[in-house]
């Protein structure tokens, strides 16, 4: 097993690491490894994510129609159907 030894720790960072591992019954050294490796089992997590912008990327895709603008245009407004409520609203 490697040792790993960090120096420069803030002495503000040190106390809160050692008042976690003392609410947990664990040693600094045991704290310190939950933190990384709870960290890094997160950003794997993150990583498999998808953004807001690539969801909608992936939504706003194309499509192939060998229909012409005006034909598409006929075929939607033959196929909506009047509405009652939206005539009421209006």
């Amino acid at each position: 097993m490697v040792n790993l030894q960090i120096r420069g720790i803030d002495d503000d960072l040190y106390r809160e690491i050692k008042h976690m591992a003392a609410s947990r019954n664990r040693s600094v050294s045991q704290q310190v490894l939950m933190l990384i490796k709870n960290y890094l089992s997160k950003q794997h997590q993150i990583e498999k994510i998808k953004s807001p912008a690539q969801v909608l990327i992936d939504l706003s895709g194309s499509w192939d129609d060998t229909r012409s603008a005006d034909d598409i245009i006929i075929d939607i407004k033959m196929n909506r159907k009047n509405s009652k409520k939206l005539e009421m609203a209006l």
